[in-house]
C-alpha cells in the first residue's frame, strides 16, 4: 500500500469523502436547483452527479496521485478493473440517480478501494436518512458504528428479496424469468432503486437476498460490506478467467448464507443455465 497508509485510514479517508459528498447531493436536492439530463439517450444523470463525482475523484487524486480511478461519471473505463498492478478506487457519486431526481431516500455515495482486484474498503453513505455502512477487509462491518449481520433467513420461502433492472429494455425477457421464478419461491421483493443499498440492507438483515447485473461501482464497496457482515457474495454464472470476482457484476448473488446455494439454483434454472 502507498505511503504506508493502513487500510483503516483509507477507511476513514472514503468515509470523510462520502459523507461531505453526501452533504453536497443534499444541499443540491433540497435547493432545487436540480437539473437532469440522459446520458446514452436512456439513462438519468443530473448535475449534481457530475459535481460529486468530480469532488470525490479529485479529492483522491491529490492525497492519492499514483492510483488509478474508476468511475461511473467521469471515467467509467471497465478495463481499468483488470489492470491489477496499481491501486483502484471504484466511485458511484449518487447511486440510486432516479430516486435522488424523484426526491426518494434511498440514494447512496458508493466508494471502494481495491488491490490487486480484491476490494479491500468500502463506504456506503445514504445522505437523506443518514446512514453511514463501512467495511474493511478482516475488520466486520458497520452501520454508524454499530456492528452488522446479515438477517440468518434459512428458507427461500421465508425470504424477502431485491432486485433491479436495465434502463434498457430491450432484453428484459431472461430477467421476467427470473423474477417470476423467484416471486413465487420466496416471501416477496421489494424494489429499492439503489443496488448500494440493496446489498448493504441484506448485510444488515433487511434483506435476504439480492441479485441483479450491475457494474462495478454500483456493487463493489456494499459488497464487502456484505461479506464482512457474514453473508455469501458470489455469482450464479461464471465469471470470465482472469477477471477479479470482486468486480465482475454480470448475475452477482448475495444472501444469508443458508440461502445462496438453493437459490443460486432456483436462478441458473430460470436462466437456462442447467
Amino acid at each position: 500500500m502507498s505511503d504506508s497508509v493502513s487500510l483503516l485510514e483509507i477507511t476513514d479517508f472514503a468515509e470523510n469523502l462520502a459523507r461531505e459528498a453526501g452533504e453536497l447531493i443534499r444541499r443540491e436536492r433540497d435547493g432545487k436547483t436540480l437539473r437532469t439530463d440522459y446520458k446514452h439517450q436512456t439513462e438519468l444523470v443530473t448535475h449534481a452527479d457530475v459535481m460529486a463525482d468530480e469532488f470525490i475523484t479529485g479529492a483522491i487524486r491529490k492525497r492519492f496521485p499514483g492510483h488509478r480511478i474508476l468511475s461511473e461519471e467521469t471515467m467509467p473505463d471497465l478495463s481499468q478493473a483488470e489492470e491489477l498492478d496499481t491501486p483502484l478506487w471504484i466511485v458511484d457519486p449518487i447511486d440510486g440517480t432516479v430516486n435522488y431526481a424523484y426526491g426518494h431516500p434511498q440514494v447512496a455515495v458508493s466508494i471502494a478501494y481495491a488491490e490487486k482486484g480484491r476490494v479491500q474498503a468500502g463506504v456506503v453513505h445514504a445522505p437523506f436518512p443518514g446512514e453511514t455502512f463501512r467495511a474493511t477487509r478482516s475488520e466486520g462491518a458497520t452501520l454508524n458504528n454499530h456492528p452488522i449481520r446479515h438477517s440468518g433467513a434459512t428458507v427461500p420461502r421465508d425470504a424477502l428479496f431485491a432486485t433491479g433492472f436495465p434502463y434498457t429494455k430491450d432484453a428484459l425477457e431472461p430477467l421476467i424469468k427470473r423474477l417470476d421464478a423467484m416471486i413465487h419461491q420466496c416471501r416477496d421483493l421489494r424494489r429499492i432503486g439503489s443496488a448500494a443499498l440493496d446489498i448493504c440492507w441484506v448485510a444488515c438483515g433487511r434483506l435476504d437476498i439480492y441479485y441483479e447485473n450491475v457494474s462495478p461501482w454500483d456493487f463493489a464497496a456494499a459488497r464487502l460490506i456484505a461479506l464482512e457482515a457474514g453473508a455469501t457474495a458470489g455469482h450464479f454464472s461464471e465469471v470470465p478467467d482472469g477477471y477479479p470476482a470482486d468486480l465482475w457484476g454480470r448475475d452477482i448473488l448475495i444472501s444469508a448464507p443458508a440461502l445462496w446455494e438453493p437459490v443460486r439454483s432456483i436462478l441458473r434454472s430460470a436462466s437456462g443455465y442447467d
